[in-house]
C-alpha cells in the first residue's frame, strides 16, 4: 500500500513522520526523506494553511498548528488503515505533561475534563486517558513536597557497563576496555562537581541519581571517591532522594553495597529486564537470572528498603508466556517498585543497525502484556506514578513506573514533567535549566566520548560557566 503526503512545510515534518511512523511500524514500514510516500491511489495533500489561525496568539501559533495538522493526518491514516492508536495524534513523550499542566493552571479541574481535552484533541483512547490522568495526579500530589521553584536535582553519568546489551542506544562502554581509564573518568567527574557545588551553594539540592551505563561497573574504592565526594561538596538538608542504579547483578557485590550504605543512598535499582535466561543471553546481558535473585537477597539483608527492578515488553522473541513467567519471578522477590519500559528501537542500537541479522526475531506488545504488568504490580500493592514515551516504541505502547506509597522515584517525575532545573555531570550528561517566567527550558550538553569528556573537561566546565554567566548572571570566574 502506497499513500503519498506531501507536507508543505519543513518546520512540521519531523511529527508527521513520528505519527506516520506509528500507524506503519507494526508492519515494519517506515517514512523516510523529506517527504512522507505512502501512495493509495492518489495525492493526499496537507497545506498548513488550511489550518485557520484565528484568534491565535502568536506565541501559541506554531504549537497550535502542530496539533492541528497531527490531529488531520491522524484522522486520514486512521480511516486509511481502519487503525486507532492507543495515544492518538500525541507523539511527544511526556503525554501526563498535559494533564499535570491543567491542574497546575485550574487545581478545581475535574477528571472528566481532562478526559474531553484528550479524546476530543489528540482522541486519546479512554484507557490511556484514564492512565495518564491517575498518574498526573499522583505526580501532582509528590511534587508538593519539592520546592522545584529555588530547588534543583544533580545528574552523575557514569557511561559503563559490563556489556552492552542489544537494544541499548544509551551513551556506555564495556568497562573491560576502559578499567584502566574508569579512575580518571572519576577524577575529570570530581572537578565537574566541584563548580557545579560552588555555583549552587545558594540553591536546594532535592535530589540526586547516579545513572548510567552501570554506577557499580566501578571499583568499591571509585565509588567511594565519587559518593564521598558528592557528600562533601553539596549540603544535603533538604535533599529527598539518593538514588544509585546498581542495575546489572554481575557488577554488584557486597563490598560494593556497603559503599552505597556508607554514604546513605536511599533508593537503588538491580535491573534484570526479564527473568527468562534464553533472552538475556540473546540480548547480550552475560547474566544469570538466579544472579539477579542472589543479588537481590544480598541488598535486601544489607538493609536496602527501597528496591527497584526495570523490565522490559517487547524484547525479542518474548511473547505474553515469557512476560508472565518474569512477572511471577518478580512476584516472588517482591521489589518496592518496578519500571516497564515497552522496548523502543534506537538508531544507534545494534539490533536496529544489524536489523537484517535479527529480521526472523519478532517484537511483541500489546494491551495485554502491559495490563499484565499492571496487575502483577497491584497485586504487589504499587500504583502507577510516571510515564513518558519514546519514537519506535513497541506496540505504540509507553513506558509506566509503579511503586508502593513512599517508594516512589522522585527524580523520575521531575526528568519527565521537566518541572526543576537538573544539573548533569559526566559523558553524554545534559543539563536542563528550568526557567518557568519563561516557560522555556536551555539545555547545556557535554560531549558523548568517555576520552574526549576526559581530555577536555575543562571546555565541559567552561560551558557551564558561559552559560551560567550569559543566561542568569552568574559571574563566572
Amino acid at each position: 500500500m502506497e499513500i503519498k503526503l506531501n507536507i508543505d512545510s519543513e518546520e512540521f515534518l519531523y511529527e508527521s513522520k513520528v505519527l506516520c511512523n506509528a500507524f506503519f511500524a507494526q508492519s515494519g514500514e517506515k517514512m523516510e526523506g523529506k517527504m512522507l510516500d505512502i501512495q493509495m491511489g492518489e495525492t493526499m495533500q496537507v497545506s498548513c494553511d488550511c489550518i485557520s489561525r484565528e484568534g491565535r496568539p502568536e506565541s501559541t501559533e506554531k504549537k497550535y498548528v502542530k496539533m492541528k495538522l497531527k490531529c488531520l493526518i491522524y484522522q486520514v491514516l486512521s480511516e486509511v488503515t481502519h487503525t486507532t492508536l492507543p495515544w492518538g495524534a500525541l507523539t511527544g513523550i511526556r503525554p501526563t505533561k498535559l494533564a499535570l499542566g491543567m491542574m497546575e493552571e485550574h487545581p478545581d479541574i475535574t477528571d472528566e475534563e481532562i478526559a474531553r481535552f484528550y479524546r476530543e484533541t489528540y482522541y486519546v483512547s479512554e484507557e490511556k486517558i484514564a492512565l495518564g490522568t491517575e498518574i498526573a495526579r499522583r505526580e501532582r500530589n509528590l511534587l508538593q513536597k519539592i520546592d522545584y521553584q529555588d530547588g534543583y536535582s544533580l545528574y552523575i553519568g557514569i557511561p559503563f557497563c559490563p556489556t552492552t546489551c542489544l537494544y541499548c542506544s544509551f551513551t556506555s562502554y564495556p568497562i573491560g576496555a576502559y578499567k584502566e581509564k574508569s579512575g580518571r573518568y572519576v577524577q575529570a567527574l570530581l572537578s565537574e562537581m566541584s563548580y557545579v557545588a560552588e555555583k549552587f551553594k545558594d540553591r536546594k539540592l532535592n535530589t540526586v541519581y547516579v545513572g548510567g551505563g552501570t554506577p557499580t561497573t566501578l571499583e568499591p574504592e571509585q565509588l567511594d571517591l565519587l559518593l564521598g565526594a558528592v557528600r562533601e561538596k553539596f549540603d544535603f538538608s533538604h535533599c529527598q532522594e539518593f538514588t544509585v542504579e546498581a542495575g546489572r547483578p554481575d557488577s554488584i557485590t557486597e563490598e560494593k553495597l556497603a559503599v552505597l550504605q556508607k554514604y546513605g543512598v536511599t533508593r537503588i535499582s538491580i535491573n534484570p529486564q526479564t527473568m527468562n535466561q534464553e533472552t538475556l543471553d540473546f540480548i547480550g546481558r552475560y547474566h544469570t537470572v538466579e544472579q539477579v535473585k542472589e543479588k537481590f537477597a544480598l541488598a535486601r539483608a544489607m538493609g536496602f528498603q527501597n528496591i527497584n527492578m526495570d523490565f522490559i515488553v517487547g524484547l525479542p522473541k518474548e511473547t505474553i508466556k515469557e512476560v508472565r513467567h518474569s512477572m511471577e519471578e518478580v512476584r516472588k522477590l517482591n521489589p518496592d517498585s518496578i519500571t516497564i519500559h515497552s522496548l523502543a528501537l534506537k538508531r544507534a542500537a545494534r539490533l536496529n543497525i544489524q536489523r537484517e541479522q535479527y529480521q526472523d526475531f519478532t517484537i511483541e506488545n500489546s494491551s495485554e502484556m502491559m495490563n499484565l504488568c499492571r496487575q502483577t504490580a497491584e497485586a504487589m500493592n504499587m500504583n502507577p506514578y510516571y510515564l513518558y514515551r519514546q519514537k519506535n516504541i513497541a506496540g505504540n505502547m509507553e513506558n509506566v513506573g509503579y511503586a508502593r506509597e513512599g517508594k516512589e522515584g522522585l527524580y523520575n517525575i521531575l526528568i519527565m514533567e521537566e518541572k526543576e532545573t537538573i544539573i548533569a555531570l559526566g559523558a553524554g550528561a545534559i543539563t536542563k535549566y528550568v526557567l518557568p517566567e519563561e516557560n522555556r527550558i536551555e539545555r547545556v550538553e557535554n560531549v558523548k566520548n568517555v576520552d574526549q569528556y576526559m581530555d577536555r573537561i575543562d571546555e565541559m566546565i567552561e560551558r557551564k560557566k558561559r552559560f551560567l554567566h550569559g543566561l542568569i548572571g552568574i559571574t563566572a570566574k
